[in-house]
């Protein structure tokens, strides 16, 4: 078993491109969270599903390009603004680090966050190939930050 988990405010631009990804991903053996501003109401599902995997997708101010792709490795996070949380991303995955295998969290440089606004064209781009590479399982190809 495997979780793709989309993070993001749908209200705010590009911050609602992991809700995006989320809401687009199909992929048999894989189950999907839309998770919204708050991961952590998530976790006892995580916990009694015990997956191999867990991919988080979310917007990520980590001063790239706007829709460069990374992964962000857990000691990265402090580094990296990621959206509109409550609790911060490090917390929760070193919480569902007890019962998850692996957890790899992707990062989607966002250009706008203002309220109301649509997600970007070059993010939207960028939410499309990382489709395509996760209904691969190819994510080992998108480069670490």
């Amino acid at each position: 078993m495997k979780i793709l988990m989309g993070i993001g405010n749908e209200l705010r631009g590009d911050d609602a491109i992991g809700i995006y990804v989320a809401k687009n991903f199909k992929k048999k053996g894989w189950h999907v969270i839309q998770a919204g501003q708050v991961p952590e109401d998530f976790t006892s599902e995580i916990k009694k599903l015990r997956p191999e995997l867990l991919v988080l997708v979310d917007a990520a101010l980590m001063g790239l390009e706007p829709g460069e792709i990374r992964i962000v490795p857990v000691e990265k996070i402090p580094t990296v603004a990621f959206s509109t949380h409550g609790m911060p991303l490090s917390f929760f995955i070193h919480y569902v680090e007890d019962f998850v295998e692996k957890v790899v969290l992707i990062g989607i440089q966002p250009e706008q966050m203002e309220f109301g606004m649509k997600i970007s064209p070059r993010v939207m781009k960028s939410a499309q190939w990382l489709l395509s590479i996760l209904s691969e399982e190819r994510w080992e190809e998108i480069n670490t930050l």
